[in-house]
């Protein structure tokens, strides 16, 4: 079976009191019902936990409350790590909290350690996907269709009001943060991400507009496209130049472009600027996301390079 759990340390939990038929604990002699007949008519969401872990007491809560609130179309199963040992073995856990999703009798994806409740709605969602948004979710959603039609102040205005409800939305205070960039009102995006709660500095759409703003305090005095096309042109390893053209072309939405000019500098010189090509495309993937189409091929041609 499928290894779960990472290296994540151990720590945290307690077991909260049963909350209907939604949720319920199981252990060895019964997972089979629970959990793999189960999972023929709905998905089952598995939490191992530990009564001494602090993440767990954490997660806990939020799964509880997000499985709640999806109304019967997905359910959750518990169980104690401490006290089931074998099952742990055999779905090799190594670390709580983890949580495996069930379909279909067959585990379909699943985390480690603590997740906020933004992240665990969208993980069951994919399973799930019945599952009603909330209202604020709902203009997270209409406000990142009007940044993608290229309306930014329309979505900020949307993201704003969407924070005025849960001040502490990640998606929405990184939706603000992008759309200002836009604007270029760089001052006020730092403002904003600066408001992000220390649980939700690691989430990805937080990471992509930080990343999307240092880039943005980068382009300030980065030269003419076309002046630095022809510096380039009479001396390729003119890297400082290539650099920035490549800066250039992506904020005209010319990712490819930009990514294989700075792939140039990584082959014609890893060490310029202290490996200052390869952190930029880094910076790159960040922004567009981790498992978007560039990001993926992109890494394919960096890794070629660097381990040819």
């Amino acid at each position: 079976m499928q290894e779960y759990g990472g290296n994540a340390d151990p720590s945290g939990g307690q077991q909260s009191q049963n909350t209907g038929a939604l949720i319920k604990d199981t252990d060895m002699s019964t997972f089979m019902g629970d959990v793999i007949e189960k999972s023929m008519s709905v998905p089952v969401l598995v939490s191992f936990y530990s009564s001494w872990s602090e993440n767990c007491k954490q997660l806990t809560p939020i799964l509880e409350k997000v499985i709640t609130q999806a109304g019967g179309a997905v359910h959750m199963v518990r169980i104690d790590f401490e006290k089931n040992q074998q099952l742990a073995v055999q779905m090799k856990i190594q670390s709580v909290p983890t949580v495996v999703v069930f379909s279909e009798q067959r585990p379909m994806d699943a985390f480690a350690g603590v997740k906020s409740e933004a992240e665990v709605k969208e993980f069951i969602a994919r399973f799930a996907p019945e599952m009603q948004p909330s209202p604020v979710e709902q203009m997270i959603d209409q406000a990142a269709g009007l940044f993608e039609a290229g309306d930014f102040p329309a979505a900020g205005r949307i993201y704003s009001e969407a924070l005025a409800q849960e001040p502490d939305n990640a998606p929405a205070i990184a939706g603000l943060a992008q759309s200002l960039i836009k604007m270029d009102d760089l001052e006020n995006a730092g403002t904003v991400l600066n408001t992000v709660p220390a649980q939700h500095e690691n989430h990805g759409a937080v990471l992509a507009a930080r990343a999307a703003l240092d880039m943005a305090n980068q382009m300030a005095g980065l030269g003419d496209a076309s002046a630095l096309e022809q510096a380039i042109e009479a001396d390729g390893d003119d890297h400082q130049a290539r650099f920035n053209l490549a800066l250039i072309l992506w904020a005209k939405g010319e990712q490819d472009k930009a990514a294989d000019h700075l792939l140039a500098i990584v082959g014609r010189d890893r060490s310029w600027n202290e490996d200052g090509a390869r952190k930029q495309l880094l910076k790159f993937f960040e922004i567009a996301g981790l498992m978007d189409d560039f990001t993926v091929r992109t890494r394919k041609k960096l890794s070629s390079l660097l381990f040819s």
